[in-house]
């Protein structure tokens, strides 16, 4: 549960801090793909008996057009869906891995070579669907620790503009993995538009939810947000004037206010949030005072 204070996800209190909610999502995250990587790892190798290690690298966030001009061509996309979460995820395999599987499968060696300019043969696609299947099956028995969900092989692409699961500015979670065969390793990528994902915030963050919150990020969360440096100011009225009027100020001219010299009630601000009502004091060691009169929620606002 987050303090009282935090009332709006998007007020510059929390922009300040929103990293450590972040960190706490990517840590589920993080967990689910490092048991996905054992429980692949394992299934794989009974299509491919040479893989020696599958590893994810990092998790990080990108605009969808920045990754995707990223990745080297040809590569595999391989569309996918998550059931009940809206949207298309993807399975992106290197090219290089590819070809590397199919030839350690016909008994080749595990070397790079040059792949510029060459698309898939139909035996390749069957083994790339091969394994996009062996993944999602993983994925989805990993992930019902989190959420229920249903992965579903939609189809592949091997042209990048005719894979849009999200628009080019809108960001992406990308996890990042390799595969090792015989010591060859080479990437491939989950990417999951960051609204699809959206919905499990919530989830990781209920209380009542079916993860239970770990006491110590709770914590360290409180403990953050508590050291977070807010900007406190008083205003003490509003005017309205015309343009012209504001072009014509100059040094010397006098603001008449619309508030009464009687009327001392100021209104205080943490950030840009109305949080109390506050009158105006006698100035102490030559400082303006205002004493906190009410505290305002976010109902009354």
């Amino acid at each position: 549960m987050l303090p009282n204070f935090c009332y709006s996800y998007n007020s510059p209190i929390l922009s300040q801090s929103r990293w450590i909610l972040y960190w706490i999502c990517n840590n589920y995250y993080i967990s689910c793909f490092e048991r996905w990587v054992n429980e692949f790892r394992d299934a794989v190798r009974s299509v491919i008996y040479n893989v020696n290690l599958v590893t994810k690298n990092r998790i990080y966030t990108i605009r969808y057009g920045d990754f995707i001009r990223t990745i080297p061509l040809p590569a595999a996309f391989n569309i996918f869906t998550m059931k009940p979460l809206k949207g298309n995820a993807l399975l992106i395999l290197d090219a290089r891995l590819v070809f590397v599987i199919i030839s350690v499968m016909f008994g080749g060696p595990a070397e790079p070579f040059k792949v510029e300019g060459r698309e898939f043969t139909r035996i390749e696609k069957r083994v790339i669907e091969q394994i996009v299947k062996i993944a999602l099956e993983t994925l989805e028995r990993v992930w019902s620790q989190i959420y229920p969900v249903k992965c579903e092989f939609v189809r592949m692409e091997l042209n990048p503009q005719l894979v849009n699961i999200a628009s080019p500015s809108e960001k992406v979670i990308v996890v990042e993995c390799s595969m090792d065969i015989d010591g060859f390793e080479a990437p491939f990528f989950f990417t999951f538009p960051q609204s699809m994902l959206m919905p499990l915030h919530d989830i990781l963050f209920n209380e009542t939810g079916i993860l239970e919150v770990d006491p110590g990020w709770k914590t360290i969360l409180l403990r953050k947000i508590l050291k977070v440096i807010a900007r406190l100011w008083c205003e003490l009225d509003r005017k309205t004037i015309k343009v012209k009027d504001i072009l014509e100020l100059k040094p010397g001219d006098v603001i008449v206010l619309n508030k009464p010299k009687t009327d001392k009630t100021v209104k205080i601000y943490v950030e840009n949030a109305y949080k109390f009502k506050g009158k105006l004091q006698p100035p102490i060691k030559g400082y303006h005072t205002v004493r906190i009169e009410e505290r305002i929620y976010p109902e009354e606002v």
